[in-house]
């Protein structure tokens, strides 16, 4: 399967439009943002758990990051409420789930291969003080990308001009970006060379971005 797997043109999805779609596993739904692959994939989704539902046990051959958008994500390392930021590297196992439900955020098979750097974050813990109405924290950085997180007040202007390709997801709030409003729960990606510029809607916004990683996007190797 492909699904936005042109790295080289701009795509945007409001994923609160989307229709849900069952997983091979019963509870767990979700809605595609980009793909490379079938089961075993290079990917971007929104995944919602139902209360009670889980996973079975896997290991991340190619790796996952993902954000806890609602509830709290649930496996063997920990409880993981909405906010939190997780990297599990490649070779990393877990039985994943949620007892109250939860939707996340979730990438795979986007990591650096030598890559062995487990952790998480509460995102906002790493925000500090904002500058010209946007604060933003560093959540990882590596020869081949950086992740971030922002806040962004009411009618502030939000830029990057990083190389090696942009991508942000609306978490709260919203942002215009090339004239089109993005809200809660929209992606963007743009090709390497076209910087980002943005400016946050009435209610501000909390947006996570990751810049650099484009030239590294291939299919999983299985």
């Amino acid at each position: 399967m492909e699904l936005n797997a042109d790295f080289e043109k701009r795509v945007v999805v409001h994923s609160d439009q989307l229709e849900w779609n069952a997983s091979p596993m019963p509870g767990v739904d979700r809605r595609m943002l980009d793909r490379i692959g079938g089961e075993v994939a290079r990917a971007t989704t929104i995944v919602r758990y139902a209360p009670n539902s889980k996973f079975s046990a896997h290991t991340h051959t190619g790796g996952e990051e993902f954000i806890v958008l609602d509830g709290v994500f649930q496996d063997e390392h920990g409880d993981f409420p909405a906010g939190t930021y997780v990297r599990n590297p490649p070779t990393s196992q877990h039985t994943p789930g949620s007892d109250a439900g939860c939707t996340i955020f979730v990438k795979l098979w986007q990591f650096d291969m030598d890559d062995r750097t487990q952790f998480h974050r509460t995102m906002a813990d790493e925000l500090p003080a904002p500058v010209d109405g946007v604060a933003t924290g560093v959540l990882h950085q590596d020869d081949r990308e950086t992740v971030t997180y922002s806040h962004i007040d009411a009618g502030a202007n939000y830029a990057n001009s990083d190389a090696g390709g942009i991508e942000l997801l609306v978490i709260e709030g919203s942002i215009v970006e090339s004239g089109d409003t993005l809200g809660k729960g929209a992606w963007l990606r743009l090709p390497e060379g076209q910087p980002l510029s943005t400016v946050a809607g009435a209610d501000g916004a909390k947006v996570w971005v990751k810049t650099g990683h484009l030239p590294y996007a291939r299919p999983p190797a299985v």
